[in-house]
């Protein structure tokens, strides 16, 4: 589905023409428990805008919490998006997702609309309320407001991107007309895409948010969705994250993966094409290889050019 007219440059790279688009998530070297290294994370950044990929997605973890499994793409979200920035050149920069409840939302604010700017607007916010119950009360937060607060931050983030000077008041604060956030976003606001349910129902996440970001779903799981979806949201994008190991035999069958597929190209090709005829708009793609270079190159020759 179209984007609808939202003037965002990265928005309109995922979304602004009909069919599936396709994005690739760091840790692009698969490093998700230490540091990944640097200069590899950015050679595959550039790689997979030059073979076709519209979109990399960095995820928001503030903490590394072991039983979990992962630390995310380890640094600092905000950091890393401007640093993939200033070596990447049209490519969507996108969060999976920045944990609202966890973060103040003038620093939010403030935080995105610098990289969007620094980024000639390619900034696209996946939003979430978190799903690691240690950070909460790291962070001082009751858990169960997690709803209230991520409502209360996506009203309070645009308003603040919108409005010069703003009067607001909430859990997190108040401003009364002598502060300004600054700077603003290239357009009026970001895209915001709540993830999950986030706390929220359907309803409010197709009038608030500019699209709707989901994990790994079984397929007709997925199709219900997307038909839902379409009945409250119209037009507003979905997109899902799918990891992706790709078989050394081309013609192999499907193997589950926890959120994704072991399959051969052939069959992967099946799966999008039959993901995008029933309205998906992006995958974020996880690849699960040990070439991580080669299996990028592959999707992007025998997925997305074949889509």
């Amino acid at each position: 589905m179209p984007a609808g007219g939202h003037e965002n440059a990265g928005y309109r790279r995922l979304f602004d023409r009909d069919g599936l688009t396709f994005g690739a998530g760091f840790p692009l070297t698969g490093a998700t428990r230490s540091s990944p290294t640097i200069d590899d994370e950015l050679h595959l950044a550039k790689h997979a805008e030059s073979v076709g990929f519209d979109g990399l997605w960095a995820r928001d973890v503030p903490t590394y919490w072991p039983a979990f499994g992962d630390a995310g793409q380890t640094f600092e979200t905000w950091s890393w998006l401007s640093h993939v920035a200033a070596h990447t050149d049209d490519i969507a920069l996108g969060t999976s997702s920045v944990v609202l409840t966890l973060r103040h939302p003038l620093h939010v604010a403030k935080s995105a609309a610098t990289v969007d700017r620094l980024s000639d607007g390619r900034l696209v916010l996946g939003v979430a309320s978190g799903d690691r119950d240690p950070e909460y009360p790291a962070f001082d937060v009751d858990r169960e407001e997690r709803g209230h607060l991520f409502r209360e931050s996506v009203e309070t983030i645009r308003a603040v991107w919108r409005e010069d000077f703003p009067e607001l008041e909430g859990r997190w604060g108040r401003l009364e007309g002598d502060l300004d956030v600054v700077p603003k976003p290239t357009t009026e606001t970001l895209p915001l895409l709540p993830t999950g349910h986030a706390r929220q129902s359907r309803e409010w996440i197709a009038e608030h948010g500019d699209g709707w970001l989901f994990y790994h779903l079984p397929e007709r799981t997925l199709e219900d969705y997307l038909v839902d979806w379409r009945e409250v949201a119209g037009e507003k994008p979905f997109a899902i994250a799918v990891r992706v190991e790709l078989a050394d035999d081309p013609t192999a069958e499907p193997e589950p993966l926890h959120l994704g597929f072991h399959a051969g190209v052939e069959w992967f090709r099946a799966y999008f094409a039959r993901l995008a005829d029933a309205g998906l708009d992006h995958a974020i793609i996880g690849l699960q290889n040990d070439d991580r270079e080669a299996a990028l190159s592959t999707f992007a020759d025998e997925i997305i050019g074949e889509l």
